[in-house]
C-alpha cells in the first residue's frame, strides 16, 4: 500500500495560496464523531494558518455522511458568497453493503453539487476499512484528510476566482 509509510498530509512539495480573501463552508457529519471531530478541527486550523479570517468560516454539523451532500447543497444555494464548501465524514466498513451505497452517494452527491453550483465542493471523507485507518487518516500516522481538505479547498478557490 503506498500509504504504509507517508504521511499524506505534507505540502512541501506545493504552493498554497493565501486565503484570506476566500469564504469556506465546512459541512461536517456527526456520525463517528471521534474522526469527524478531528478531521474538522484539522480543516479549522489550517484554514485559518493559511490566512482565513474567523468570521470567513461557516461550519455547520449534518448527522451523517450521507446528508454532508444535502447541507452543502442547501448552504450553497442560501449564500452565495461561500467561496468553496469542504465535506467531512467517515464511513467505515462493516458487514453489509450498505458502506457501499453511502460512499457511492456522497462521492456523486458532492461532485453533483460543485458542478451545480459552480464552486468547489471537498471531498474529505474517510472511507475505511476499519476504525483504525480512520484514526490513522484523522491525525493520526498519515496525517489529517481535513487539513488536505482543507488545502484543496483554499487552492481551488483561488483557482476559481483566477480562472
Amino acid at each position: 500500500m503506498s500509504t504504509q509509510l507517508k504521511n499524506l498530509s505534507d505540502f512541501s512539495h506545493t504552493t498554497v495560496p493565501n486565503g484570506a480573501n476566500y469564504k469556506f463552508g465546512i459541512i461536517v457529519a456527526e456520525w463517528n464523531a471521534e474522526i469527524t471531530g478531528a478531521l474538522y478541527n484539522g480543516a479549522l486550523k489550517t484554514l485559518l494558518d493559511n490566512g482565513v479570517a474567523t468570521e470567513n468560516i461557516i461550519s455547520l454539523p449534518v448527522p451523517g455522511s450521507f446528508e454532508l451532500t444535502g447541507g452543502a447543497e442547501i448552504l450553497l444555494s442560501k449564500r452565495s458568497d461561500i467561496d468553496a464548501v469542504i465535506c467531512l465524514g467517515c464511513v467505515i466498513q462493516g458487514d453489509t453493503k450498505h458502506f457501499d451505497f453511502i460512499c457511492d452517494a456522497v462521492a456523486h452527491g458532492i461532485t453533483n453539487v460543485g458542478i451545480k453550483y459552480s464552486k468547489p465542493v471537498i471531498f474529505g471523507v474517510l472511507t475505511t476499512n476499519d476504525l483504525e485507518q480512520a484514526q490513522d487518516r484523522a491525525g493520526g500516522k498519515h496525517g489529517n484528510k481535513g487539513d488536505e481538505a482543507a488545502i484543496t479547498a483554499i487552492k481551488m478557490a483561488d483557482f476559481s476566482a483566477n480562472i
